[in-house]
This record gives C-alpha cells, structure tokens and sequence, in this order.
C-alpha cells in the first residue's frame, strides 16, 4: 500500500504539486478563519440568571427570589448543578448543563421557567438571563477621560452613546458599563407640607407613575389631511417633575413642588471604580460572545471607538487598560517564531551534517505545510487557535523534522552511492530510498498518535485544556 502511494507521488508529480498548492491555499484560509484566542474555553455550557431587586437584604433575596427561582429550574433535562448567590438587592443564579448541551436550546428551556415563575415573584424586581458569553468573555476595557466632565457626565455619555455603539459590533454579548453616577430625578418628600394639604404618600408617588408618558387621542380629519393628536406628557427636565399636579382642584391644584423637593440625583451604588488610585473612573467593560473570535471582537470594538472618537465632547478620550487582543497576538508570535526558528535550525543542521543546501530546503519546507494542513483539521473539527493548541502544533514541529530528516538523508544516500557507479534512473532510486525506510517511519509516527490517544479520553476541565494539545499533535 504505502509502495503504490510512492509511486504515484513520483510518477504523477505534476498533480501532487497541483494538491500541495490547494492545501497551503486552503490551510491558509482556515487560519484565517479559526477563531483565535489566548486559552481554551473550559466552561461548561451554562445559563446565568441576574436579578435586581432594589432594597432586599440578602436574607429576603434568597426568600423571596433565589429559592423559588431555583425551585422552579430543577427537573429541566441534562441539568447538573444549579448554583446561586444571594447579595443586597442582588441574586445570581448559574444553571450548569452536561457537556455537549446545546447554547440555546439551555437558554430557552431556562427562559421558559423563568417566565413561568416571574409573576409570582416581587413586583418591583428587574434583570433576567444575562448575556450568552462565558467567564473568560472579558476582552476590552476601557475607561472614559479628560474632557472636564463630572462622574455623572462620563457615565451618561458611557450609557447613551459609547456602549450602544460597541453593542452593534459583531460578536459582542454585552457591554458593561461600571462607575460613576447613573443621572436621576430625585423627589424627597416634605411630611409637613404634605400633612397641611393632605396628601399622602400613595398619591404621591401613583401622581409621579401615571404622569411619566405620552398617550395618543385619537385623530381629526381636515379635509384631505388627517391631523394626529398626542399628550406629551413625558418627564424631560426637573421642571417637568415639579409641575406634575397631585391633587387637582379648580383653583389651586397642588403640585409635586409643593410637597416636596425636586432635584437631579443619582441611583443608589453598590460599588465602584478606582483608576490607579488616583480617584474614581468611568469603566466599559466589553463581554464576548460565546465561541466568538476574540482577535475579530476587539478589532471591530477598537475599529468602532475610532469612529466614535470625533463625535466625543472636546477633551474626551477612551484610554484602555486590558485588550486580549495583545495576548492573543503574543500566544500567536510566540508559535511563530517556534516555527521560524526551527525551519532555520533544520536548515543549518541538515546544511551541516549532509553538505546539501536543496535537501535542507525540502525538509524545512515540510514544517509549515504541516503547519496548514493542521489549521484545516483545526477548522474542520471546530477547535479555536489558543496557547494550547498551538503548543501541541509546536510540540509536533520536532516529531514532523525528525521524519523528514530520515527520509530526506535516505534519498541523499542513495544518489550519491548511484553517482559512483550505479545507473539506475534518478527516480527509482528515490522510489527505493522512500520505500526502504516508509514502513518504519510510518509505524513510528503511528505510535505517537496512539501514545497521545489517552489524552482524547479526559474529560471535564482536564480534557478542555488538554485535548487541544492531543489533537493538535495527532493533526501535524
């Protein structure tokens, strides 16, 4: 079998040639198009729940929102550890399926009970399924500067027009946006003016939610033309909020700035950011999605930040502090240079012990076609490019010299025994050197494989990390 492959390759060169280019064009490709990433995803698949319910204790949250939440997701199929935490005004919920879960199938069998159960929880709670990424998903942060805006002026323009903008970027889950102080219209109420015109807090406060929106009343027809007729009564400044009338009264309604005090506040904050201690600071945090390209991810953030960079107030700049892409770049060069610095190994060595400049080339020419050939496997079974794939292709770069070399010394052998006195034709005796030592080589390339054959085997977090290496090696 392996003769006849022999022979083919040397009496049909001209199409192997045809199939080494189509295999470089293509491997090519596939590196192109592999996700790329500094270390392998060793999450399992898994759905998180975050809930906000504003002025809970811990105790209540895991009461009144975390027990029957988690309650209601036991008994979804191939489930296997539901996992929760319980904080001020806070509850999240992870919810772990077994390997090979679908994404989406998990998030909509997760949403599906929780949609069954949200009615019977608090009224005034908020959040839901959080974004499909995982806990290595972080790859950009920046933080808003200069410009002399206050904390709150950062923060605004964070929310209204730097994160909807990241958001739109393919492959981004979410952007978080943390720090500062989320802009409020406060009303503090004044008990003794509320008592001297008898209002209670119940008005109050259902005068504030039923005069916060625009209503549609209906349409006149002039003619040929239909004229729309709206109430606009949505809050845009703190004049707005001071003129809501809570009583009404033909002569003398009372209005909010009547009873209380109306002033421009912030959202209760549960933490904040810190920039080299120097103060507080102003942060985006960039989430990816599950399975996405991290390279792709930060290039499309970093390419959108510049777009926005003009349209920033005068003084404005996004300084970031953690970019993956970097470690992705750094995890890459450094197989690279592995790689380069092994073709000019084998060229010098070979150069050296067999005195032949063309058989030196052909050995090194055989370590990146490897290299290709390994990044269409890679492709085609799904595997991402990180620190541990690309170490097992590293790894494998001295296994790939070690049989050239011998094929390669073999096949010089014998056309310099054929230049002292043998005339057999120039290809034979290639056929003969490659025949003479096919067997042997092969054998021990195929022992190699089966030698990391039990690595394929683990599983959990071990085989996460591990097999990528194992493939890799078993791929070159």
């Amino acid at each position: 079998m392996l003769a006849r492959i022999i022979q083919f390759a040397l009496t049909q060169r001209l199409l192997v040639l045809l199939g080494i280019v189509l295999l470089a064009g293509g491997g090519w490709i596939a590196l192109q198009r592999t996700p790329i990433d500094a270390f392998p995803d060793v999450s399992t698949t898994q759905v998180k729940i975050v809930v906000k319910a504003p002025g809970m204790t811990p105790k209540e949250v895991e009461a009144r929102i975390t027990a029957p939440i988690e309650v209601e997701i036991l008994g979804i199929p191939r489930l296997t550890v539901v996992r929760s935490i319980a904080k001020y005004a806070l509850s999240d919920i992870t919810v772990d399926f077994e390997e090979g879960t679908d994404i989406y199938w998990a998030r909509q069998q997760v949403a599906e009970r929780l949609g069954a159960i949200w009615g019977d929880l608090p009224a005034d709670i908020s959040g839901g399924i959080a974004p499909m990424t995982t806990p290595l998903g972080e790859m950009f942060m920046f933080t808003v500067e200069g410009g002399d805006l206050s904390l709150m002026e950062r923060r605004e323009l964070l929310d209204w027009v730097i994160r909807p903008a990241l958001r739109t970027v393919p492959g981004v889950a979410d952007v978080n946006a943390l720090g500062g102080l989320v802009k409020s219209f406060e009303v503090v109420p004044d008990k003794a003016r509320m008592l001297a015109r008898k209002v209670s807090m119940a008005q109050l406060r259902a005068a504030l939610s039923a005069n916060n929106r625009n209503d549609g009343a209906g349409r006149l027809d002039d003619g040929e033309e239909v004229l729309v007729v709206r109430t606009e009564g949505a809050i845009r400044d703190l004049g707005d909020v001071a003129d809501i009338v809570v009583s009404p009264h033909p002569t003398e309604p009372v209005r909010v700035a009547d009873v209380a005090t109306v002033r421009i506040g912030a959202l209760t904050r549960y933490g904040a950011v810190t920039r080299n201690g120097e103060g507080e600071a102003v942060e985006g945090l960039v989430l990816g999605l599950r399975g996405a390209n991290a390279r792709e991810v930060v290039e499309g953030v970093k390419r959108k930040l510049r777009e926005l960079s003009p349209g920033l107030p005068k003084g404005v700049r996004i300084e970031v502090f953690y970019d993956r892409g970097r470690l992705v770049d750094r995890a890459v060069a450094t197989v690279t240079r592995a790689l380069g610095e092994a073709i000019v190994l084998v060229l010098v060595l070979l150069v050296l012990f067999l005195g032949n400049l063309r058989a030196a080339l052909t050995v090194a020419l055989i370590l990146p076609l490897a290299a290709l050939v390994t990044f269409i496997l890679m492709y085609l079974f799904g595997m991402s490019a990180n620190l541990m794939s690309l170490g097992g292709l590293a790894i494998a770069i001295g296994m790939l010299v070690d049989a050239a070399v011998v094929v390669v010394e073999n096949v010089v052998s014998h056309l310099v025994q054929r230049r002292a006195g043998e005339r057999l034709p120039r290809l034979h005796l290639i056929f003969r050197a490659v025949r003479e030592v096919a067997l042997p080589m092969t054998s021990g390339i195929l022992i190699i494989i089966i030698v990391f054959l039990p690595l394929l085997t683990l599983q959990g977090l071990e085989g996460k990390l591990f097999v990528p290496v194992a493939l890799a090696i078993v791929f070159a």
